[in-house]
């Protein structure tokens, strides 16, 4: 069995590709959402951070990752959009062509959605905080643990159009660095991603806990005076 050798563009080279493909589709109209990194560090905020490290604590990933960020940091990821439960993006390789990638997310179990809605509940300050796009660090520890928002290694498929036979070629490991770079731009394409309405949970959990405070008005408690009691203690006619 014989195998064809590719030989490895430059950066200098992908780039170039890569602004003429991005130069070609604009001329088409088409919208593009290109991933662009500023200095050696992929992602900066906590939850481009945190997407990054459980990426790479997949063992399965592990031998493909770096060449994907090779090619992130290279700007050859020129277009990628994030909606529930999949990614598309385009990524520049050796071709004139780009390669096209998709990334499929299975959605999160309503039983883990609902453990993490009665978490909120009781932290209701840290969910007013994530209302104003501040994530507090009882709210991250909660999402990142086993039984959180973050998917597992199982939940995750991808598909790329390029030749490579590899399960994960480096063009996936690019648009996965890719995404924990969009999250430094907009932390809630996370909550997208997951198919978790934001704005539903916050309303939900205040909801629950405006109710649960009401019922707990009415328990009758040993702290509470019955009106007879009053009577025979202040000498009043309570009716």
């Amino acid at each position: 069995m014989s195998f064809v050798h590719y030989s490895q563009p430059t950066l200098l080279e992908l780039q170039k590709k890569a602004q003429a493909s991005t130069e070609k589709a604009g001329k088409k109209g088409r919208a593009m959402h290109p991933v662009v990194i500023q200095g050696r560090t992929i992602a900066k905020s906590y939850w481009g951070k945190a997407w990054c490290d459980t990426i790479e604590s997949y063992a399965d990933y592990s031998s493909r990752l770096d060449r994907g960020k090779r090619y992130v940091r290279g700007g050859t990821v020129i277009d990628l959009q994030i909606k529930k439960g999949v990614v598309k993006a385009l990524v520049q390789g050796r071709r004139v062509r780009p390669y096209k990638v998709t990334i499929e997310i299975q959605p999160i179990s309503q039983t883990r959605l609902n453990k993490i809605k009665k978490v909120c509940e009781k932290r209701i300050t840290d969910i007013e905080a994530l209302m104003n796009g501040d994530f507090p660090e009882d709210l991250q520890e909660l999402f990142l643990n086993k039984e959180g928002l973050f998917p597992g290694p199982r939940q995750i498929s991808f598909d790329c159009s390029c030749p490579d036979w590899a399960r994960l070629c480096k063009h996936v490991a690019a648009v996965l660095y890719g995404i924990g770079a969009m999250f430094d731009e907009n932390p809630f394409l996370f909550f997208e991603l997951r198919g978790i309405d934001v704005n539903s949970l916050v309303s939900e959990a205040l909801v629950n806990h405006v109710d649960q405070m009401l019922s707990h008005a009415h328990v009758h408690t040993k702290r509470m005076i019955d009106d007879k009691d009053i009577s025979d203690i202040f000498q009043l006619d309570v009716k």
